[in-house]
């Protein structure tokens, strides 16, 4: 079951996700990382990691995500895509070889360049990692593989039934919103399809400093 529904929320969301990847020169398999991570669901991890990509609140600062009260980009699962590509970009940038870049996701940058230098060698196949990284690779190889051909492993999932991209316009936003319910209201909407759109919005108001622009998305 968990496995069909992560069928149906790829048809959703990989499409955008790789759109991102491709902008900022990500391969594209990368899109699969986040199934592996959460299921493509806003999810909080037992060490608080948060969203699609299981971004630590630390890790979404350093990568340009707002985080407070009222705010957590990391729920937005394209701003979060946005800031993941950053990591993998810097991790790009210092091991020149996207497989360890992906295990470094897991690991993290520095726990894989020590690995690789105790270890003396250059690639993440030859490593002798923690359970966890050795596989973390070959899980994200599997989700691609039953994605791309659900039927070869026995997942029989109609085209009818995936999950298809929902439309949403943007309202932009550029002061202080003191009560969401309301707001959404004026825009012939309701706080629940709200929330639903925009989970980054973690409380019923929204502060708007000077010369800051949200952009509220709500259904068409």
């Amino acid at each position: 079951n968990n496995t069909i529904f992560l069928i149906k929320r790829a048809n959703r969301w990989l499409p955008q996700i790789q759109k991102i990847l491709k902008k900022n020169n990500i391969p594209e398999d990368f899109k699969y990382l986040p199934l592996i991570e959460s299921g493509l669901m806003n999810d909080i991890s037992p060490k608080e990691a948060v969203g699609f990509w299981q971004i630590l609140k630390s890790a979404g600062k350093e990568n340009g995500l707002e985080i407070n009260k009222e705010v957590d980009e990391r729920y937005d699962p394209l701003k979060a895509t946005e800031a993941a590509c950053r990591y993998l970009k810097k991790a790009y940038s210092k091991f020149g070889n996207w497989t360890v870049v992906a295990a470094s996701y897991n690991r993290g940058m520095g726990g894989m360049e020590r690995a690789l230098q105790n270890q003396k060698v250059k690639s993440y196949y030859d490593l002798f990692l923690n359970d966890e990284t050795s596989r973390y690779v070959f899980r994200i190889l599997a989700c691609k593989e039953i994605v791309e051909h659900p039927s070869r492993y026995g997942f029989m999932v109609s085209p009818k039934h995936l999950y298809e991209p929902e439309t949403v316009k943007y309202v932009e936003v550029s002061e202080t919103i003191p009560d969401l319910i309301a707001f959404a209201k004026q825009h012939r909407s309701n706080y629940k399809l709200l929330k639903r759109h925009n989970p980054w919005l973690r409380d019923d108001r929204l502060s708007v400093k000077k010369g800051r622009v949200y952009k509220i998305a709500f259904p068409i």
